[in-house]
Formats: structure tokens, sequence, C-alpha cells
């Protein structure tokens, strides 16, 4: 987004003249300034990918002499707590969702997604038509999040928060990215007949 900032300044000036009988005519004259400059905001300053936004945060979070607190740094214990346990939450859904899913096993919102099954998985549950889940490998990361990212969002309406590149690259990638990302999924499908509930899960 762009500011456009504008500053005008008015000048006066009083200029004698001789006529031709010989009197003096005074004349004052105004002149006016104005100057314009563009200004870049710094909302259109971040990078456009969702995962860049995180990254910035992070480092502005880690920043050694930074002045502010981490946003997603509860000081207060109770906070914490609660926090810890919506993640958990929200990690139990996801297993009782994929349990069904031989050799996957959803422990973290980490490392356990940087193969892309997870989410494929994840989205096949709900849509097993889509693609045959059998036929992915570990290997194909890419395939693995074009598949899952493109199936949640033409399916079942989820934007792509994460980007397939940046998670291609990140074999580890930020837990707040991808719990971020999951969280869509609890929204769009936790009502849904096809949610499985675990038991101790409200």
């Amino acid at each position: 987004m762009y500011t456009c900032i504008q500053v005008t300044e008015s000048n006066s000036t009083t200029v004698s003249s001789k006529t031709g009988t010989g009197s003096y005519v005074k004349t004052e004259v105004h002149t006016r300034t104005t100057t314009s400059s563009n200004r870049l905001t710094k909302a259109n300053s971040v990078s456009s990918s969702p995962f860049a936004k995180f990254q910035q945060l992070e480092r502005q979070n880690s920043a050694p002499n930074s002045q502010t607190r981490p946003c997603y740094k509860f000081t207060d214990p109770a906070l914490a707590r609660s926090a810890s346990s919506i993640k958990d939450r929200l990690l139990n859904w996801v297993k009782a969702q994929t349990k069904e899913y031989k050799n996957l096993q959803v422990t973290n919102f980490s490392t356990c997604w940087s193969d892309g099954l997870a989410f494929c998985a994840l989205i096949h549950h709900f849509y097993p038509e889509a693609f045959d889940y059998d036929k992915l490998t570990p290997e194909k990361r890419r395939e693995n999040f074009e598949i899952a990212f493109k199936v949640a969002e033409d399916e079942a309406g989820i934007a792509p928060l994460l980007d397939v590149e940046d998670m291609v690259v990140m074999r580890k990638p930020d837990w707040k990215c991808v719990f971020t990302y999951v969280q869509t999924f609890y929204r769009r499908f936790h009502n849904d007949p096809r949610s499985v509930k675990p038991s101790y899960f409200e």
C-alpha cells in the first residue's frame, strides 16, 4: 500500500514597477509550491508468502535487543497451560482422523509434516475419492504437498496458508505455521459427520 504525502508552501513577494507617467505601482505576487512523495507502508514491505511472514515474526521475536515480547509467548502460567492444551487437543484430533493410515505417526506439528503425507492423510480422510493415497511415497515431497494443498482448497475451500516451495526447502517446518494451517482443517471439519472424535476430545 502506498501513501501519498503532499506538502504545500505559500510565499508572497511585493514587486515595484515604474509606469510611463513616472509613478510607481506595487504588485504583490503569491507563489505556491507543492511537493509530493510516495511512501511504501510497512504492510506492503512484507513478503506475500505466509511462511515468510511467520519467519519474519520469529526473527523479530528472537532478536537479542528486542524491546517487545513475542506475541506467542505467554508469561502467565495459566495461559501457557491453556495454549499447550489447545495444541495437544488439536494434535489428538489429527491423530483420530489419520489413525487408519499405516506407517504414519503424527506426534508434533513440525517434522511429522515435512514429507507432506500427514497433510495428504488428513484431507484424504474426508475426500477419499480425490486421490489414491496408497500410491504416495515420502520421497516425493513436492508432489505430496501439491496434492494435499490443492485438494484442500478445491474440495474443502481451505486456503493454502503454506507455500509448497517453502515446505520443500524446510526439512523441519516451523510448527507455528503448520499449527495455524491445521487449525483451518479443524474449523472446517470438526462438526462434519466424517470427523472422528476422540473420547477425550470435546
